[in-house]
């Protein structure tokens, strides 16, 4: 049992959950499948990132000149180094990472982003029509959803990438990119749709009662008065999807999408640099990873700023 004094305390304490503010006692667990949103109110998570977001340019800066500088080393020490020793092999065998990173970028980053991008614009809709769908009263409807929800999370995404490239193309033929963004939409459609029911569910029945007792439609209600006061606890954990969608987009290399990881994978089997070519694709998802953890930092303060007001 709580002591009082003690539940004072625990009323005073911001609630640990995606966004939280400290509006009431409690607290939920937050699981992301990406970095962790930076916030003020964490300062030691928001002093990790801006570390971690100021030490990977530097990393690729030391990866792709350290040939230059082990050259300016041997020139200005010509008799501190061995001629086989470490030093001589980095200046003779450097620009691995150079390379590396001018044949995996621009055109990998393209597909890359292209296909976040379209999956995205078709996942927002997709989870916003399932959320509703899976508290609809009308019993068909919520069984379709639910069904779909429960089916397509119990399927990796792998195995719906080959489905739809290779299995539905005996039939009809799909390109790449098409079967690509079809199977991250299906698949993240279904995380987002919960997404949305689960943000829906937790505004106050209220606040429904109250809109209909002054004349508003069920439409109304639900558009004009409870998705805009979810839309606050959902982004967070949309903005997680968003990136983990990013993530997960390194599957699209196994039907010859030319991504980041397919073209490292191409350079690497050239070239034999393994290291260098996988190195290059973690620093660059690594980064592109957390700018948008920023990003959706930075809307979520725009929300709680705007909603302040």
């Amino acid at each position: 049992m709580v002591q009082p004094h003690k539940q004072r305390e625990l009323d005073k304490a911001p609630a640990a959950r995606p966004g939280g503010s400290g509006d009431g006692p409690g607290f939920t667990i937050e699981i992301a499948d990406g970095p962790a949103v930076p916030r003020a109110a964490d300062p030691g998570l928001h002093s990790a990132w801006k570390f971690v977001v100021l030490a990977t340019p530097l990393v690729f800066l030391l990866l792709c000149s350290y040939d230059y500088l082990a050259g300016l080393a041997l020139a200005a020490f010509p008799g501190c180094f061995e001629p086989q020793g470490l030093m001589r092999r980095w200046a003779d065998d450097g620009g691995h990472y150079r390379r590396a990173l001018f044949f995996i970028m621009p055109g990998g980053l393209w597909v890359t982003t292209k296909i976040t991008l379209y999956s995205i614009l078709l996942v927002l809709p997709l989870g916003v029509l399932t959320g509703l769908c899976r508290i609809s009263k009308i019993r068909w409807v919520n069984l379709t959803a639910s069904v779909y929800v429960e089916v397509v999370r119990g399927i990796p995404l792998l195995v719906q990438l080959y489905y739809i490239y290779y299995a539905v193309s005996t039939f009809i033929t799909v390109p790449p990119v098409v079967s690509a963004v079809l199977a991250m939409s299906f698949c993240y459609g279904a995380y987002m749709g919960e997404v949305v029911r689960s943000g829906i569910e937790s505004i106050d029945r209220g606040q429904r009662e109250a809109a209909l007792s002054l004349g508003f439609t069920p439409f109304q209600t639900m558009f004009k008065v409870i998705l805009p006061q979810a839309v606050r606890t959902i982004l967070p954990p949309v903005g997680n999807e968003c990136i983990a969608l990013l993530k997960d987009s390194s599957l699209v290399s196994i039907i010859a999408l030319p991504d980041i990881l397919r073209l490292a994978r191409e350079f690497a089997t050239r070239t034999y640099w393994y290291f260098e070519a996988y190195t290059v694709v973690a620093l660059i998802y690594l980064f592109i990873t957390l700018m948008l953890s920023k990003l959706v930092s930075l809307t979520e303060s725009r929300v709680s700023r705007y909603e302040r007001r």
